[in-house]
């Protein structure tokens, strides 16, 4: 069975909404890479097994493509990758996006994203969220692994450097600072990236809350970072 066939073999909360690890990453990869209007919810995901976990949870359709795109640090240097794309129209029938509800959107009426409701799950919040804006990279120059998030939402990403207070590891971050594309970015300490890299994705086959592509590539920076050591 591949990746993307197993990710949706998750346990899936009957309100999307409800605090619940599978909700976390949801709204996690939502805010990181997604798009929230009246009219539904458009969330892009670059690793096929996270795109049908996130379609198992909130429904919606995919589709594929390939794209090109700058990188955010230094925009001379271009990459092309996979693109799923999964579409919600704020018109069916699970409700998702209605605002009638008790519960409303996850964001406020100035596109704040609020996540008391997954306060319980911030690492599935964390892991969404560094799958959907983040970056994971080896550090030839230094020997080390460079763990970042980058957005062109400052606010958001003052969040999620708020949710780093309740981490169990110790991961100091710098500061929050402007990239070459316009965007913001943050990075966590160098000697911190790996525990904090462990701990995010520590259990992620129990629930399949991960993109498998993610974490081999944290796996293959930490075993470079560890070779270069020696």
């Amino acid at each position: 069975m591949s990746d993307a066939e197993s990710a949706t073999e998750i346990e899936v909360p009957s309100d999307p909404l409800a605090g619940h690890a599978a909700t976390a990453y949801f709204w996690g990869h939502v805010a990181g890479s997604g798009d929230v209007s009246d009219d539904g919810i458009e969330v892009v995901a670059n690793d096929e097994a996270s795109a049908q976990v996130l379609a198992a949870v909130a429904g919606g359709d995919l589709e594929h493509d390939t794209t090109s795109r700058e990188y955010a640090h230094d925009t001379s240097i271009t990459r092309t990758e996979d693109e799923y794309t999964l579409s919600i129209d704020g018109d069916d029938d699970s409700g998702l996006l209605g605002r009638s509800g008790t519960l409303g959107l996850p964001v406020d009426g100035r596109g704040n994203y609020r996540f008391g409701a997954f306060s319980n799950y911030d690492r599935e919040l964390l892991r969404g969220l560094l799958e959907g804006c983040g970056t994971v990279c080896f550090k030839s120059k230094s020997g080390t692994v460079g763990i970042s998030f980058v957005h062109d939402d400052a606010d958001l990403l003052e969040l999620v450097r708020d949710l780093f207070d309740d981490c169990p590891v110790d991961a100091p971050m710098g500061e929050l600072s402007e990239t070459s594309s316009g965007g913001y970015w943050f990075g966590v300490d160098d000697d911190a990236a790996p525990d904090f890299g462990a701990w995010l994705y520590e259990n992620c086959d129990e629930t399949g809350l991960f993109a498998p592509s993610r974490r081999r590539k944290l796996e293959r920076s930490l075993e470079q970072a560890e070779a270069y050591d020696e």
